[in-house]
């Protein structure tokens, strides 16, 4: 699979760290202020 680099404006090979193993971290909502439309982004964004 390739992706692509917005540093470099390549397309890349992507090589997991762990073989057959892939893991992807995002924030969560913010706490501390009122939720709004933007916050529903990262859960709509994180199913790639």
């Amino acid at each position: 699979m390739q992706l692509y680099n917005t540093l470099s404006h390549k397309k890349e090979e992507f090589v997991p760290n762990t073989e057959g193993k892939v893991n992807m971290y995002t924030c969560g909502p913010t706490v501390y202020h009122y939720a709004h439309i933007g916050n529903l982004r990262s859960y709509i964004m994180e199913d790639v």
